[in-house]
């Protein structure tokens, strides 16, 4: 029997995003579609991809993988860092909740809110464009899974950051250059030899490119592979989350 302590937390993070819809998924289209319209419509003619997709669908499970990092990055550690100001962060360790459960909160609301970013863009890109899903269920997986990765992230971030410039500072100067090289805008073809070959090592272009086969059936790399990294990496970050929370780290004054 699930916890009740648990899906009250749960629905806590879940309402807190919904009731804020017009920050918390309203910009995230937006933006997704100013992107689509700069790189897509202005750039799409001078582009040519080798595999003939046209580079304005090349480019949508890129932007919707953007967003869905960034959303679900937010949603968690701008939630523990509300609680660190408002002083109620150590609270949360007195539920009847374990490390896991409580963890799991935070993660659950973030995967929720990349999912409804992510879903709501591809819908909106669709009327705009000739999009056809190749694979419903696998874009749910990699939507799912990579909300998880970043939920995660943010809530070991939220912990241990002292201040909301240092949450900030990860989704500028980490997420954004790391998602440049995972392919985003391009085919990693399209780089230098020296650049496509240190993109192998970014997790986020193996991310990407499991969205982009599971939507466009196209895809640079293994897509087994795909789904094994980004599983590696959600059971990776969920456990030091998890055991985060389990110890008190940073939490306990």
């Amino acid at each position: 029997m699930i916890n009740r302590p648990f899906l009250t937390l749960v629905y806590r993070e879940v309402w807190r995003f919904l009731v804020l819809y017009k920050q918390t998924i309203m910009p995230g289209i937006i933006t997704s579609a100013l992107y689509m319209v700069i790189f897509g419509q202005a750039l799409g003619s001078r582009i040519k991809l080798e595999n003939n997709v046209e580079y304005i669908i090349f480019i949508i499970p890129g932007i919707t993988m953007m967003s869905v990092i960034s959303q679900s990055y937010a949603n968690s550690s701008s939630s523990i860092m509300q609680a660190k100001y408002l002083k109620f962060i150590d609270d949360y360790l007195i539920a009847p909740v374990s490390g896991f459960e409580l963890s799991m909160s935070f993660i659950i609301g973030a995967i929720l809110r990349g999912v409804i970013n992510g879903i709501l863009i591809i819908i909106t890109c669709s009327l705009f464009t000739n999009l056809t899903i190749a694979n419903y269920s696998l874009s749910l997986f990699f939507l799912v899974v990579v909300s998880c990765v970043f939920g995660a992230v943010g809530v070991i971030v939220g912990i241990v950051a002292k201040t909301w410039d240092s949450v900030g500072v990860l989704g500028t100067f980490v997420f954004m250059p790391l998602s440049m090289l995972g392919g985003v805008f391009w085919s990693i073809d399209m780089l230098p030899e020296s650049w496509a070959f240190v993109a192998l090592f970014n997790p986020l272009y193996w991310m990407i490119n499991g969205l982009r086969y599971s939507m466009i059936g196209v895809s640079e790399i293994s897509i087994v592979f795909s789904i094994v990294v980004s599983i590696i990496f959600a059971i990776i970050f969920t456990a030091i989350a998890s055991i985060m929370f389990s110890k008190g780290y940073k939490i306990k004054s």
